[in-house]
């Protein structure tokens, strides 16, 4: 049957497969991968009309280019967006929203389960612009409220958090927000847009480190940010041009071709994920399991609530602390030893260590992140093959 639906009536599916796509001359089926610096104009005055910002089409590779496009308009589909900007990693996108949306005497306020270098953005960047930050507990919304200052300008969460997994609701911090005349920014790395849609919920901006389940493969570094207009148009555009953390159109394409099984992925990335964590839970080495989608989560409700599945990501602590994490680690022999996530491949990565190292050992404790704290990426094997792995590791640890 035929349909004259535009693509932001599709469906999730289709907007995943289908959305952003154009076409050259050439009538290709597949997303064409355009490598270019520049763009040339049928006549210097196109030229002058196209920097005015009086005429569409491209200048540089580094304010925009179609692969680019494609990727961002796909983006902005399927988390309901307005407007994305790609950008070259996750931190990327995360420091620029912070520059161009903040000034000197700016406050923030942020959960403090934190990626780490999140954290270094706001404890040690920030303040040598006269920015300050201010670290509540993400899931007290009492803490959230009290910790607002006149010129508080974002709040700032992860959810799921790395690595704790620990859920904030994000509809009653955005209500805070906007009683504040602040913006809400969400990273929705950890769960994708397969996953959980910050902005159904109120959040104001969301971004997210492409590198993770976005590409899928461990293969490709890329950030997206994707905001409303008025964020766009008044802080995000000009800032991006002139400083440029540009993505690669390569890595871009990459990104793209993913999003056509991203849904496909995380189902399964789930699935899987929950298999282990049930599994880790009833071994007498390990002292807690995290999964947002067991019941035994502190926010087990609340990730049901907002999320459509309980992501890729497990967390379990061992006792024995660091000696015996690093034994279970170095005993493994499918899963390997990795700082990264969202691969295919499962990774377990000792965030004490690695990721949040560089984070004092207050802020790692107030984050709940222990010595015998390990981050498991649950990847596309199959589940019986990864918790063997584990039960003979966790013999020897």
């Amino acid at each position: 049957m035929a349909t004259n639906k535009k693509p932001g009536k599709w469906r999730k599916r289709t907007q995943a497969v289908r959305g952003g796509q154009v076409r050259t001359p050439f009538q290709e089926t597949c997303e064409p991968l355009i490598f270019t610096a520049g763009y040339a104009y049928e006549a210097a005055e196109e030229a002058e009309a196209r920097f005015k910002g009086e005429s569409p089409g491209y200048q540089y590779t580094r304010l925009s280019n179609p692969t680019v496009s494609m990727f961002e308009e796909r983006m902005a589909l399927l988390e309901g967006a307005p407007a994305a900007r790609a950008t070259a990693t996750g931190m990327a996108a995360v420091t620029a929203v912070f520059l161009a949306g903040l000034k000197t005497g700016d406050h923030v306020v942020s959960a403090n389960a934190l990626f780490g270098s999140c954290r270094y953005v706001m404890e040690n960047v920030l303040p040598r612009f006269g920015i300050t930050t201010s670290f509540v507990n993400g899931s007290d919304l009492d803490a959230w409220q009290a910790a607002i200052k006149p010129t508080t300008r974002l709040l700032f969460l992860e959810t799921p958090s790395n690595p704790t997994l620990q859920i904030i609701d994000i509809a009653a911090v955005a209500k805070i927000a906007d009683k504040a005349g602040a913006r809400l920014v969400v990273d929705n790395a950890f769960a994708s847009p397969a996953l959980q849609r910050p902005m159904e919920f109120g959040a104001h901006i969301v971004v997210h480190s492409s590198t993770k389940f976005i590409d899928g493969q461990g293969r490709a570094m890329g950030g997206v940010i994707l905001c409303k207009q008025d964020f766009l148009d008044e802080n995000l555009h000009q800032f991006l041009r002139n400083t440029g953390p540009t993505i690669s159109p390569f890595n871009a394409w990459l990104h793209l071709k993913s999003l056509e099984t991203l849904e496909l992925r995380m189902k399964q990335h789930s699935e899987n994920a929950l298999h282990v964590a049930d599994f880790l839970a009833g071994q007498k080495k390990v002292a807690r399991v995290l999964y947002p989608f067991r019941p035994d989560h502190p926010q087990h409700n609340l990730a049901k609530a907002q999320m459509d599945g309980g992501g890729g990501v497990v967390t379990f602590e061992v006792e024995g602390g660091k000696p015996a994490a690093f034994k279970l680690a170095n005993a493994l022999g499918l899963i390997d030893i990795s700082n990264n996530l969202g691969d295919s491949k499962s990774l377990l990565t000792h965030p004490e260590t690695t990721t949040h190292q560089k984070l004092t050992p207050e802020a790692r404790a107030e984050a709940g992140i222990t010595s015998g704290l390990l981050r498991l990426s649950v990847g596309l094997e199959d589940t019986d093959d990864l918790c063997e792995d584990l039960e003979q590791a966790l013999k020897v640890a």
